[in-house]
């Protein structure tokens, strides 16, 4: 059975399209296959899917890694999504016949090559994490690029400074993780954060779900990053998202997966269907609110 690891790299750019285009076909080479390009002008990012061989993806991402380093200039960066990076995170998930373990190693091997030969400062996270407080992707980034750029705590691989355009990149290995975003019918973007805070698990809420607030294309954003669907499904976090809302008086106007998610759990949300395990998720939360 072929060895089969994909890759989702995350890159600090979503309004130029000649640089994004330039980044999304820098990792066409040969034996991999890239696709689910996806970007956002208000986020000012932009990702895609990498699948392929361990050695081929890790090729792939780099050149992709090498033109966004020359291409974006973060001190000129402005978006609603913490960023500490032209290239901000770059993730290895084991697909078929690879081990997590061998995702961490090609991380570590990624990581390296990063800081030899592009002199970018790299920090591990998830599975592939050195350090315990590196472990969470967003304590890594707490502060973003400006924080960073005024101190950095010490890199696990690379420069103690950060890189003058590019900053600093975050490399590692984890499971599936379904990045999902729900819009509401308001542009009032405390409301989101509200909500945001209230599902989270950090704060209380939905176990394995990390949720923000932002102002999207005129609207306000619940955007949730969903790190173990067998936990929390993308049907148990809408239903919970849309029980805090209805209670505040606010609609939902659309809800989005932002790349690819694994067909299970596509399988569990059907069969959960309306109700079951997604409104339990919510009402779990309706005591904390409101009480």
């Amino acid at each position: 059975m072929n060895k089969i690891v994909e890759c989702v790299p995350n890159f600090s750019e979503g309004k130029n399209l000649k640089i994004i285009n330039a980044i999304f076909n820098a990792s066409k080479i040969k034996n991999v296959k890239s696709f689910e390009l996806e970007y956002n002008k208000d986020h000012n990012r932009c990702l895609f899917t990498i699948v392929g061989s361990p050695e081929d993806v890790l090729n792939s991402v780099f050149e992709s890694i090498k033109i966004a380093t020359k291409l974006i200039d973060m001190n000129k960066h402005v978006g609603e999504h913490p960023r500490i990076g032209a290239t901000d995170v770059v993730p290895f998930v084991p697909v078929s016949a690879v081990t997590m373990e061998e995702c961490v190693a090609l991380s570590n091997k990624l990581a390296q090559k990063v800081a030899e030969e592009l002199k970018i400062p790299v920090f591990m996270y998830e599975v592939s994490a050195k350090r315990k407080e590196n472990k969470n992707l967003a304590d890594i980034r707490r502060g973003e690029y400006q924080g960073l750029k005024i101190k950095m705590n010490k890199p696990d691989y690379g420069p103690d400074k950060i890189h003058p355009t590019a900053g600093a990149i975050v490399i590692g290995a984890r499971k599936y993780l379904i990045a999902y975003n729900v819009n509401l019918d308001t542009k009032d973007i405390n409301i989101a954060k509200n909500i945001a805070k209230t599902i989270r698990e950090k704060d209380g809420g939905l176990k394995a779900v990390k949720a923000l607030g932002f102002e999207v294309d005129g609207m306000a954003q619940i955007s949730m990053n969903l790190v173990d669907f067998e936990k929390t499904n993308f049907d148990a976090a809408f239903n919970a998202v849309k029980l805090v809302a209805d209670k505040l008086g606010v609609k939902i106007k659309n809800s989005e997966i932002y790349g690819m998610i694994p067909l299970e759990s596509l399988v569990k949300a059907i069969k959960s269907t309306f109700k079951a395990d997604a409104f339990k998720s919510g009402q779990v939360l309706e005591k904390k609110l409101y009480e």
